[in-house]
Order: C-alpha cells, then sequence, then structure tokens
C-alpha cells in the first residue's frame, strides 16, 4: 500500500513537472513570438525612414531594432534548454499548441530575415546615392571656383563708419 502511495505521488511530482515545463516553455514562445512581431514593426518603420531619407527616424528605429533583437536573443537563450527538457518530459504529441506556436515562430524569423535582408539592401542603395552626390558636388567646377574667388577676393578688414 505505501509502494502504492509512492508511485502515485512521484508520478503526480512528475506531472506536475511536465506540466509546468510544458507551461513555461508556451510562456516563452509566445513571448519570442511577440518579440518578432515588434521586430516586423520596427522593420516596417525602418524602411520607410529609409526611403523618406529621414536620418534621425532611422537612428531611432536602428536603436530600437537592436533592443528588440537583443531581447530576441536572450530568450532564446532560455528557450533552447527549456526546449530539450520538454523533448525530454514530453514523449507523446499532446501539445499540439507549442508546435504551431513554434511554427508560427519559424515563419515570423524568416520574416524578419528577408525583410531585414531587404532593408540592408534599401540603406546600401541609399549609401551609394549619397555618395555619388557627394562626390558630383565635389568634382563640380561652379562650386569649386565660387568657393575659390571668394575665398581670394579678400574682404574688407577695417570699415570707415565715422565717414
Amino acid at each position: 500500500m505505501a509502494a502504492r502511495k509512492k508511485q502515485k505521488a512521484v508520478g503526480e511530482d512528475e506531472l506536475a513537472q511536465r506540466v509546468a515545463i510544458l507551461r513555461r516553455f508556451r510562456e516563452l514562445l509566445i513571448q519570442q513570438r511577440e518579440r518578432f512581431h515588434s521586430y516586423l514593426a520596427s522593420l516596417e518603420k525602418q524602411q520607410t525612414a529609409i526611403e523618406s531619407g529621414n536620418v534621425e527616424e532611422l537612428i531611432a528605429y536602428v536603436e530600437l531594432e537592436e533592443q528588440i533583437v537583443t531581447d530576441i536573443f536572450s530568450i532564446q537563450k532560455v528557450i533552447e534548454p527549456l526546449e530539450h527538457l520538454y523533448n525530454v518530459a514530453i514523449s507523446d504529441s499532446s501539445a499540439d499548441d507549442v508546435s504551431s506556436i513554434k511554427t508560427a515562430l519559424e515563419d515570423l524569423k524568416s520574416q524578419a530575415i528577408t525583410r531585414s535582408a531587404h532593408n540592408r539592401e534599401l540603406i546600401s542603395s541609399r549609401m551609394t546615392e549619397i555618395r555619388a552626390e557627394i562626390t558630383n558636388l565635389r568634382n563640380n567646377p561652379f562650386v569649386s571656383t565660387s568657393r575659390s574667388r571668394y575665398q581670394s577676393s579678400g574682404s574688407a578688414s577695417l570699415i570707415d563708419i565715422e565717414g
């Protein structure tokens, strides 16, 4: 009788541990999914800032992006060992909810990678345009001639105001 109670207690403890692992793993996956949604929204706004040429907005979105990516990586560090525990503890596939969240998370990751690569290409092409404009300004004979003409003309250093 005592052995049966002990087995039942062990079974309940094991079940409670599995449920706790499942809950925590699910919570972390949902947090990660929310972070990726935030990241995608930030990338969309960043794209708009790139296209409009608003440097201050772009800097703000890049800083926000860095913060979100840091959050994503910190959550991922917790998810990986918990996922291992989950795979060991939960041998059956009764947790379809977790697998659907993981699938959605993978889709969001691929979207984020694609959008980020697109924004990098936009920034790169915008930088190329800006460099070309700077080169054109440097090579413009009117700009260099007018600048040197005013610099070499010499301006009055003393003005007679008494008349």
